[in-house]
């Protein structure tokens, strides 16, 4: 396997970090924290530079809140100044290590997404008798720190990079309190290690990957699964041999074990294709596709409220318009003719 060295350079590049500034503001010109940053954009990036350079960056405090839809999760929010140098890694890191990404991992990847996704899902589930639908218990608050770096290691040497990355990794703030015990630990073993990465930055998205990307790849090759894919921590294996899913379950659940993961007990389950599937928010059966009735009450609901917030003033009319438009092009997908017309509606009048 190869590794890559000497990255540091094109990561503190000026050019690149600049860049970097100019994708984290992306639908975010106009908040208040990246007006500041751009009041005197040159001089900050400089100082970042130089920090990244001299090594003395220090990642900054987190900002959690808590959203309830589609479940209560934590999320945080880090310092606009981290978001850029999260950009400046990933600018090089990604076209290093996203190639080794199999073909059906469709999360937080350039030209994937939930739409192609759904298609795949939809194209798997009506060519196969069942589906081993699989959701990784508290994922992100599970992925163990030391496991992480050593994934990133089989492909960087750079000492310069792997500090950058240890330090980002290793100021991740206090995730939800989790215990899990495995094979060989003993009574304070999930204590005394590191775990968790912060939802909502672009580096925990892409770490994510990284940490299932071996998992990925022994579903594919060592269990010889035709049809598979994943979105995040969702995963679906297809075929029309029931007997075989019941044996890869078993299988996949001794690999995880080793990434210190577990699948969820209620949500993990293998069932006949007919039934229909819920995935990304549809009803995936046989002659139809169905928006799932919570999340037509949700849009609604986020609809009724960015119209509110737009009127006061909370935000502008680029995000607005940013938010309807994907929404109108994700319902595209399902039967939602209805809510569609909605939406269509608030974007004629946000127009006017």
């Amino acid at each position: 396997m190869k590794r890559h060295g000497n990255l540091y350079p094109y990561i503190i590049d000026f050019e690149n970090i600049l860049l970097a500034a100019r994708q984290a503001q992306k639908a975010k010109r106009f908040r208040e924290n990246v007006l500041v940053f751009n009041y005197d954009l040159e001089h900050k990036l400089i100082e970042i530079q130089r920090e990244l350079a001299n090594k003395n960056y220090q990642p900054g405090a987190y900002r959690t809140f808590y959203i309830k839809e589609p479940k209560s999760r934590m999320i945080s929010a880090a310092p606009y100044r981290d978001r850029v140098v999260h950009h400046a890694l990933c600018n090089v890191i990604v076209p290093i290590i996203e190639p080794t990404f199999i073909g059906d991992s469709y999360a937080n990847r350039l030209g994937f997404g939930t739409h192609r996704a759904l298609r795949r899902f939809i194209k798997f589930a009506r060519s196969s008798d069942y589906v081993l639908q699989c959701d990784i218990k508290k994922y992100f608050p599970n992925i163990d720190h030391e496991i992480l770096k050593g994934l990133l290691r089989r492909k960087i040497k750079c000492p310069e990079t792997l500090w950058l990355i240890d330090s980002i990794i290793d100021n991740s703030n206090e995730q939800l309190a989790i215990v899990e015990h495995f094979e060989g630990d003993n009574l304070l073993e999930p204590l005394q290690r590191r775990h968790g990465l912060p939802i909502g930055n672009l580096t925990s998205q892409f770490f994510a990957n990284v940490y299932l990307n071996g998992f990925d790849h022994f579903v594919k090759e060592e269990l010889k699964v035709k049809k598979y894919l994943r979105y995040v921590d969702d995963f679906a294996l297809f075929s029309n041999d029931r007997g075989f899913l019941a044996e890869a379950r078993l299988a996949i659940e001794e690999y995880l074990a080793t990434l210190r993961l577990k699948i969820h007990p209620v949500k993990s389950q293998l069932f006949a294709t007919r039934y229909g599937a819920n995935f990304l928010g549809f009803r995936v059966l046989p002659n139809c596709i169905r928006v799932r009735t919570e999340n037509l009450r949700r849009a609604r609901r986020r609809l009724r409220n960015m119209k509110s917030d737009y009127v006061s003033g909370n935000i502008n009319l680029e995000e607005v318009s940013q938010s309807l438009q994907s929404w109108f092009a994700h319902l595209e997908h399902g039967d939602t003719w209805e809510l569609r017309k909605q939406i269509f509606t608030s974007l004629t009048w946000l127009r006017e």
